[in-house]
């Protein structure tokens, strides 16, 4: 398997501030346990920055132009309550566009089996016209767009299994039936969205949510239950993944216990639809994990798994 890294400098020099859960160490404490003998062989590449024209596929012009004049010259300029850009956020988050459209470039063309986006400001809660939730452009969805308007990729299925719900992706394909946004997440929680009757316009939103104490047996009965036979039904032509890792027993800003075999268990079941409809093509994209013991322990499961060094 060859498996590809997809990451950048400029990930580390977004903040917002002192004390923040979403801060630079968090992409560090998985740089740290990538340097490990077991990641030699994972190829590695550096994110350009996003065009104007893979957004556009997502988000409208005035959304992008809003969080462009947003962006401060110095000091910190406050989105909403949880979302602050510094100098450095609008390049990290255009590299963040620009490593989910590499990756899907390269699994695509069959460069690379599969790729893991290493980036932040993560992106699953920024909508069509709204940032927050620490997001601004979101990520898993530009790279869905790109598969389909680049590569002629007719269904994207997008699962994610961040503790908080991918409102911002459920809102940008609720009417879209060539892109199904499957989503396990803790419920009642932020944002608020994601119940299993929220199904989009054709059926293609699947919400499996797990509440506040359940673990590895509710998670993956979420996943055999509704989740893996909604994405079997699908039969994408790519899998995405937004991989938040923040549903760990470890994470302060969540009450699930989900420990690094269940992640390890989620990516093997996903690869497998990936084999069965899309000629294994996959790309992860970084999403939450705010615990760095648990978000590294879990991040580096999932990519041995998708290196098929587990």
């Amino acid at each position: 398997m060859k498996t590809l890294f997809v990451t950048h400098a400029a990930a580390l020099r977004h903040e917002m501030g002192e004390g923040h859960p979403e801060r630079p160490d968090r992409l560090r404490a998985i740089e740290r346990i990538l340097e490990g003998e077991e990641f030699q062989t994972l190829a590695r590449e550096i994110a350009p920055l996003g065009t104007r024209e893979a957004i556009l596929r997502v988000h409208p012009e005035v959304f992008i132009a809003d969080i462009e004049a947003s962006a401060p010259a110095s000091g910190y300029a406050q989105l909403d309550g949880d979302t602050t850009m510094n100098p450095f956020t609008l390049e990290a988050a255009l590299r963040g566009v620009g490593a989910a459209c590499l990756a899907v470039d390269e699994v695509m063309t069959g460069r690379s089996d599969n790729a893991f986006v290493g980036m932040r400001p993560p992106g699953h809660h920024a909508e069509r016209s709204t940032a927050m939730g620490f997001c601004f452009f979101n990520n898993a969805a530009v790279a869905a767009r790109h598969a389909q308007s680049v590569h002629g990729a007719e269904r994207v299925a997008i699962m994610d299994f961040d503790v908080h719900h991918g409102n911002g992706t459920q809102d940008i394909f609720w009417g879209d039936a060539s892109v199904l946004y499957a989503s396990t997440h803790q419920m009642p929680l932020y944002p608020g969205t994601g119940a299993a009757n929220e199904t989009g316009l054709y059926g293609n939103i699947v919400n499996a949510p797990l509440r506040a104490g359940d673990g590895g047996e509710a998670f993956r009965e979420a996943m055999e239950g509704r989740i893996l036979p909604a994405l079997d039904a699908f039969g994408p032509d790519l899998v995405i993944i937004s991989a938040g890792f923040d549903a760990h027993i470890r994470d302060p800003l969540g009450n699930l216990n989900l420990i690094e075999e269940d992640f390890d268990w989620a990516t093997a079941r996903l690869m497998d639809i990936a084999d069965k409809y899309a000629k294994g093509r996959l790309v992860s994209v970084l999403e939450g994990g705010y615990d760095l013991q648990g978000l590294a322990r879990s991040a580096s499961a999932h990519i041995k798994r998708m290196m098929g060094a587990a």
